[in-house]
């Protein structure tokens, strides 16, 4: 395991999986209901842009760092609300300045929208991002924190206590077999909690592998989002990615059909962004 997603943190894949994230905890959380949050592959929780890490890339830069310059005027309220999760992050844990120095992970994200009796579970295999997350969360006793494998996180955590969960899984993708893993886990936690919300990341790179990862969720309740960079580089670097959200709440749809093509439009010439909802639906491209 050599991932680490400090190197990534705050682009444009965060961008997708995060507004997405955001506005799937606004609404869950909206229902006078507890919810159980398992993040099965959370990385460190919050990132320096500013370290080492984040500058040999750049990719924030070209990330949220366009997000953030732009005016709030016109920007769809699911963006706006993602923004100031993010700033909200940096004000508390970074050094004062208007320059944002610090980048929220997923755990961050939910953390900052826990209600008082929710449970959270956040997960991360690998050893040196498992002991910078345990530092992250040190004493906040409203997350659980487990070096383990996320994976079987969900079968031995799921159905949860509360009947209500949302279950994010966003794995590094280094492994050769990764999409049949993914497949196994999806399938495995829709048998324990057939309603559970369940949100998965995936790189497009493998177009074959993608689609047959979508064929296997074709008799589930699902919206698929995606988001391009435009014409690949010979270089291999990640320009596409999706996150296909099973059983989205009410509105989540709508939001995202205004958000996505909102945020591609400022990515750059030739980015896109599609969202769909089932196999038979033609995607909407912007």
């Amino acid at each position: 395991m050599n991932y680490r997603h400090g190197y990534h943190a705050g682009n444009f894949a965060d961008l997708l999986k995060h507004t997405a994230l955001c506005e799937l905890l606004r609404l869950l959380t909206a229902k006078d209901k507890k919810l159980f949050v398992l993040d099965t592959h959370a990385g460190a929780g919050g990132y320096d842009l500013a370290g080492s890490q984040a500058r040999r890339t750049g990719e924030a830069e070209a990330g949220i760092g366009r997000l953030m310059s732009e005016s709030r005027t016109g920007m769809p309220a699911a963006v706006a609300r993602y923004l100031a999760a993010v700033q909200a992050y940096d004000r508390k844990f970074g050094p004062p300045g208007g320059v944002l120095h610090r980048y929220p992970g997923s755990p961050r994200l939910v953390r900052a929208a826990l209600r008082p009796g929710d449970r959270f579970l956040a997960c991360e295999r690998h050893p040196e991002e498992a002991l910078l997350l345990k530092r992250e969360f040190a004493g906040d006793r409203a997350v659980e924190v487990r070096q383990a494998d996320g994976y079987r996180a969900i079968k031995a955590t799921l159905p949860p206590v509360e009947r209500r969960a949302l279950v994010l899984i966003d794995p590094p993708f280094e492994a050769t077999d990764e999409f049949e893993v993914l497949t196994w886990a999806v399938r495995h936690g829709l048998r324990r909690l057939a309603t559970g919300c369940f949100a998965i990341w995936y790189p497009i790179k493998d177009e074959a592998a993608v689609a047959s990862f979508m064929a296997s969720l074709a008799e589930e309740n699902y919206l698929r989002l995606e988001l391009d960079l435009g014409p690949r580089t010979p270089d291999g670097k990640l320009a596409a990615c999706g996150l296909v959200v099973i059983n989205p709440p009410w509105k989540f749809e709508e939001a995202m059909r205004e958000a996505l093509p909102w945020i591609a439009a400022r990515l750059g010439d030739g980015a896109s962004s599609s969202v769909f909802a089932s196999p038979s639906e033609v995607p909407a491209q912007a």
